[in-house]
């Protein structure tokens, strides 16, 4: 059970304690045959969601099934070492196999799964020989109705004749995938409910239906119910496996309640130091992170770039937007040696990149950067959230596309911001003394057009402005060594405010790159 890392299960322990946009289109099953016998109903998205609407009509069941003692007192290490065995999967049809996840540790609360064939779906028993219990001896048999915590499918992802993991669905509503030649990182989440405030809710995943009925199918589709005390829902997931995995995401949610503030397609990752941010204490490695930004395609367009960080006191970005093309969390830096670690691989950790189908309106980003003392915390999250809130006990219908990737093109496909530095704004050496409240900004810019303008570099400017304060003064040179240029930015503002930098570079009216926005507190 190797995916399972710590920091992933303590993520999952936190979770477990724009109008209506155009409704999906979704296979139905066709007319019978006249004088042919009459065929149960294939299963589909509208018995999901046929049930999501019986759980909005009921009260919430907040309680969940007792686990015995012997479980819920696993530690970590204990849990890890309940495996299941391969060759026990019940999907052993075409490229993809099952394995399911056993209750316990944090993971309290049993889901049902469910394999469907020929259209019919059949619910998967539990049975303690599924799995190879290690070193844990229990005193007592479990019981026959225990459940499952969640489940993985595998693939031959890196290879032909190899059998890699995936995707996994696992506390909560959270799911992780993986694109070839990658290695877990950040997370998806099917929902996020008033995130940031003291009510958040953590919905879950009550019951999975997995099909892969095609033996020869190059796709998995996952039906989710998803339930909480402010929501429930009915997702489609139709994950499609290669160099870049993709998953397109269908949902209707159902609130249960006015006024709720709903993430749509929330992103969950780490950012614990950055190569500006001190390295902590007795640890070699430069950098720790899943993500290194977040890269926003705004409905006019313009692709932004904010670097993330782990700020002492938590904080809420916000970036209002209309008709959003696209948001995603990255890992930009995939240079092994600002990393150092050779068993964690942060440098081929994925970048997710969610895509909306349809117009998402009005709305905002919101970015929640939380501090963190090590990097076994999710500490960041991102998501999209409606102006016009949906109305209670209506569905709302929406859908998007995840992509995980390692380098992509298309996405920013201008010059990018590669590093970022601050320091005295001076130079080197220079016994200058420096008013309060001021800083040199040093960025990095690469790809795109940039080489091209490297012979004639007088051609580049730099746009900046700061939401606070001013900009005192700004500076371009070449950067031979990166095939970009430097930008250096002035700022003063006062002591103890916070502003943000905007900057990119243009020539004459063209940008050459995209826009960075720099948080900077003042201390």
């Amino acid at each position: 059970m190797t995916s399972l890392d710590r920091r992933s299960m303590i993520t999952a322990l936190a979770a477990s304690g724009a109008a209506a946009l155009a409704r999906p289109a979704f296979a139905q099953p066709g007319p019978q045959e006249k004088g042919l016998p009459q065929q149960p109903p294939r299963f589909s998205f509208e018995d999901v969601l046929k049930r999501a609407k019986e759980l909005a009509a009921a009260p919430y069941d907040s309680m969940p099934p007792k686990l015995p003692d012997a479980l819920g007192k696993l530690d970590f290490d204990s849990y890890r070492d309940i495996r299941f065995k391969a060759e026990k999967s019940p999907l052993n049809a075409g490229p993809f196999r099952l394995q399911l996840f056993h209750p316990g540790f944090i993971y309290t609360r049993p889901v049902v799964v469910n394999t469907i064939r020929d259209g019919i779906a059949t619910p998967v028993p539990y049975s303690a020989n599924l799995f190879d219990y290690g070193r844990n001896k229990f005193d007592h048999n479990l019981p026959v109705n225990l459940g499952f915590a969640g489940f993985r499918l595998h693939y031959p992802l890196n290879s032909a004749r190899g059998n890699d993991e995936l995707v996994s669905f696992l506390g909560a509503t959270y799911f992780r995938f993986l694109g070839r030649g990658q290695s877990y990182g950040l997370s998806a989440r099917g929902l996020s409910v008033n995130t940031g405030g003291d009510d958040e809710e953590f919905p879950l995943f009550r019951e999975f239906w997995i099909d892969v009925s095609d033996a020869s199918a190059e796709r998995a589709t996952i039906y989710a119910l998803l339930d909480s005390a402010s929501v429930t829902g009915a997702y489609r997931f139709d994950l499609y496996p290669g160099a870049e995995s993709v998953m397109e995401v269908s949902a209707a949610i159902i609130p249960r309640r006015p006024d709720v503030k709903f993430g749509l397609a929330p992103l969950t990752s780490m950012f614990f130091t950055g190569e500006d941010s001190p390295r902590p204490l007795d640890d070699y490695r430069p950098e720790l992170h899943d993500s290194d930004g977040l890269l926003m395609h705004t409905g006019f367009g313009e692709w932004i770039w904010r670097p993330l960080r782990a700020p002492r006191i938590g904080g809420m970005s916000t970036f209002e937007d209309k008709s959003i093309k696209g948001f995603g969390l990255v890992q930009r830096d995939r240079n092994f040696e600002h990393y150092q670690d050779i068993e964690l691989n942060y440098e081929v950790r994925p970048t997710y990149f969610v895509e909306p189908h349809g117009d998402w309106g009005e709305g905002r980003i919101e970015l929640l950067e939380l501090a963190t003392k090590d990097e076994t915390a999710d500490n960041i999250v991102a998501y999209w959230t409606l102006q016009n809130r949906p109305e209670a006990n209506k569905p709302f219908y929406y859908s998007y596309r995840i992509r995980a990737l390692l380098e992509a093109p298309d996405l920013s496909p201008n010059g990018r911001l590669r590093n970022v530095w601050k320091t005295a704004p001076k130079a080197l050496g220079s016994p200058e003394q420096v008013g309060v409240g001021s800083r040199r900004f040093i960025l990095d810019f690469d790809g795109g057009d940039l080489s091209y303008f490297l012979t004639d570099p007088g051609q580049v400017e730099i746009s900046a402005s700061a939401s606070r304060g001013k900009i005192l003064r700004t500076f371009i040179a070449p950067n031979p060594h990166i095939q970009g240029f430097r930008a250096m930015v002035d700022v003063q503002t006062d002591p103890g405010s916070s502003a943000e930098i905007r900057a990119f570079l243009r020539a004459g009216p063209r940008a050459l790159t995209e826009t960075a926005l720099i948080p900077w507190i003042v201390e």
